[in-house]
């Protein structure tokens, strides 16, 4: 595949096919365990090693699946990876594997790694197999770390709280105090404050897209410089 296609699969992952906020998948785990900056790291971490692991399986077994079990399949490799990772976190972050609950193992019906095995692992190689689902992984980790981090500073005026529950007892002082003697904003940590900031976000991103979709627009109608007009009086025989 060449850069030109990888470029492509970057945007695509990261913001004009974003799973969140354009393909609006995933949206349970999105808006529930969203309420802190760790709860998001955690789930998006967890949410691109699945991906990038079974889109590689995924590919690696594409000639050798028939399309009659080809979805039951992919369910085994995907809920084969889920497990594997609720291994890893109940080994290395109990509490934060006990935080993400029933989450973490619905993963495994999450519709953005289906869609994306079904629809780019299964019909490519392995490599811009594995790099689809990475950077699919990325954008949609880059958007809930993004809506924890709102929702956390709104909901409790600070951020970066808990860190050590991922990164051990050196992130303890990582929690950043924003807001001095602030009260508790409750509505921005309930699912209802996530479903506000969520579209929120995607009113920005419609945004920016139609100020950049406005921006081509004018570049195209913009006179070439150095073209001139000549204006035609009379008859011409």
């Amino acid at each position: 595949m060449s850069d030109a296609n990888y470029k492509e699969l970057s945007l695509n992952g990261l913001w004009k096919n974003n799973p969140a906020i354009v393909q609006l998948l995933g949206l349970c785990p999105l808006l529930a365990v969203t309420g802190s900056v760790i709860n998001a790291i955690g789930m998006g971490l967890a949410t691109t090693l699945v991906l990038t692991i079974s889109n590689s399986c995924v590919s690696l077994v594409r000639g050798v699946v028939s399309d009659a079990i080809r979805l039951p399949a992919f369910v085994m490799i995907i809920a084969a990876a889920v497990t594997c990772i609720e291994l890893l976190m109940q080994a290395y972050t109990y509490e934060l594997f006990q935080i993400l609950g029933i989450f973490l193992p619905l993963i495994t019906t999450n519709c953005v790694i289906l869609g994306r095995a079904d629809a780019y692992a299964c019909k490519n190689s392995l490599a811009p197999a594995m790099y689809d689902g990475f950077i699919m992984g990325v954008g949609f980790t880059v958007i809930l770390v993004l809506l924890g981090a709102i929702r956390e500073l709104i909901g409790t005026g600070a951020l970066f709280n808990n860190m050590d529950l991922l990164f051990g007892e050196s992130a303890k002082h990582w929690k950043v105090v924003i807001f001095n003697d602030y009260k508790q904003f409750l509505l921005a940590i309930l699912p209802p404050g996530a479903f506000i900031f969520t579209g929120l976000i995607i009113a920005c991103k419609n945004l920016i897209d139609a100020n950049i979709k406005q921006r081509q627009d004018a570049l195209k109608e913009k006179p070439v410089a150095g073209s001139k007009r000549a204006r035609v009086t009379g008859n011409i025989s």
